[in-house]
């Protein structure tokens, strides 16, 4: 059976001892909250604080989820004796779900979700972790009290509507001691005062960086960041010099007509992320996954022609090899396979905001890009994987890689272009 809560004590008066440190703490964490402090300032700070203050802190501990494709979850632990704040973030599955059940803070968020506690936006609990009193009922509680500690105190703090998870759905802390009789009536109304303004300011740099984080899975890093540093207006466009790569699954429709839904997800999944491994290393940018295809892009502005286009024939190379052994791996499994073509190109395109009014895209534009496109088009009929259009090749200036195939038309291109093949190692098992 879980304790009952603490009934909350406020200050008779702010010009008491706790309330002054309490008006301080907050007029402090506000502050933080307006410069948008990363999460480990407002928590060492606060730290910091309480033991000025006198409070008997010796460990606390902050956690968050978040909206992020990769990750669940981030924390942030201080110990006194460290003198600083240890972040760790924690990848999404059942593993850190499970993890978070189990806790005191899958106790109280439980409780908030009980009649009784409906509607609140933070509760708390408390442990003894030492004496005849003890009671270490969640995991951990058992290291803390062999390590020290006497008493242990959580709060959840919940921001906004429950159920909205775009603000972030709320803040953990735990706060333990190693003194003797542990946390004093004083300690406790001074920490429930304190933590939800200290929510505040670590919520104003976690909305920012959930917005960034979301804006770089879904536009690519580069476009990311250009809009949440302000680049919104409906055609504010610059003309960037780029390596252009398009990239296509060769006979996909045939391919998702034979093939569950499910599994065909999957199997993008698993070719997208072949592809974008070798890009990232190499300043490749991906702005758009289109249904099987990719449009992907190498910008000149911090380098020459010539480097720029040798890494993106260093990254199509290598991104061969990965299909060839994704594919293996899928077709000892039992799972279908596919053979990925690619074309780059070299021009000057329009990069920035295009659409209408209310729904807009961060995308490059002109006619280099169709070109890239027209050129894929062609890696079934000549026979190639990856096709280089004559002004990758100029650039790249390395002919023992390309082998020349003559001019071709383009659709809706009115001259012939001269087209290139990588050379590859034959393709194995690719299905």
């Amino acid at each position: 059976m879980s304790a009952a809560p603490m009934p909350r004590r406020r200050p008779s008066s702010y010009d008491s001892g706790v309330g002054r440190k309490v008006v301080e703490l907050h007029v402090w964490a506000t502050r933080q909250g307006l410069l948008g402090a990363e999460p480990e300032m407002p928590l060492d700070g606060l730290c910091r604080h309480l033991v000025a203050a006198g409070l008997p802190l010796w460990r606390a501990f902050a956690g968050m989820r978040t909206l992020h494709p990769q990750w669940a979850g981030y924390t942030y632990t201080w110990w006194r004796d460290r003198d600083a704040v240890e972040p760790a973030q924690f990848a999404r599955g059942g593993a850190y779900e499970r993890a978070v059940a189990n806790s005191a803070f899958g106790e109280l968020n439980r409780r908030s979700e009980t009649a009784e506690h409906a509607g609140e936006q933070w509760l708390d609990l408390r442990r003894r972790l030492s004496g005849s009193d003890a009671q270490l009922d969640f995991p951990g509680l058992g290291e803390l009290a062999a390590a020290g500690g006497t008493d242990f105190f959580a709060e959840l703090v919940a921001f906004g509507v429950k159920g909205d998870p775009s603000r972030g759905t709320g803040i953990g802390f735990s706060f333990a001691t190693d003194r003797a009789d542990g946390f004093d009536d004083d300690d406790l109304v001074l920490l429930r005062a304190v933590v939800p303004i200290v929510s505040l300011a670590m919520m104003a740099h976690a909305g920012h960086t959930i917005a960034a984080n979301l804006l770089a899975a879904y536009l690519g890093h580069d476009a990311g960041t250009r809009v949440h540093a302000g680049a919104v207006a409906r055609g504010s466009v610059e003309s960037i010099r780029a390596v252009l790569w398009y990239a296509d699954i060769r006979g996909f429709t045939a391919i998702a007509d034979g093939t569950p839904g499910a599994a065909v997800i999957e199997m993008l999944d698993e070719v997208f992320e072949a592809l974008v491994a070798v890009l990232r290393p190499r300043g490749g940018q991906v702005l758009k996954f289109l249904g099987d295809g990719m449009l992907a892009t190498f910008s000149i502005a911090d380098a020459t022609d010539q480097a720029t286009s040798r890494r993106a024939l260093d990254a199509a190379a290598e991104a061969m090899q990965a299909i060839d052994r994704l594919n293996v791996a899928r077709r000892r499994a039992g799972k279908p396979v596919a053979a990925v073509d690619l074309a780059l190109h070299l021009g000057d395109v329009l990069y920035g905001n295009v659409g209408a009014v209310d729904r807009l895209d961060f995308t490059v534009i002109g006619p280099a890009v169709n070109e890239a496109a027209r050129i894929e088009a062609l890696c079934e009929p000549l026979g190639s994987r990856v096709l280089i259009s004559a002004e990758v090749a100029a650039a790249a200036a390395d002919p023992a890689r390309l082998k020349p195939l003559g001019s071709h038309r383009l659709r809706g291109v009115r001259k012939p272009r001269e087209i290139y093949a990588l050379e590859l190692g034959p393709a194995t098992d690719s299905g």
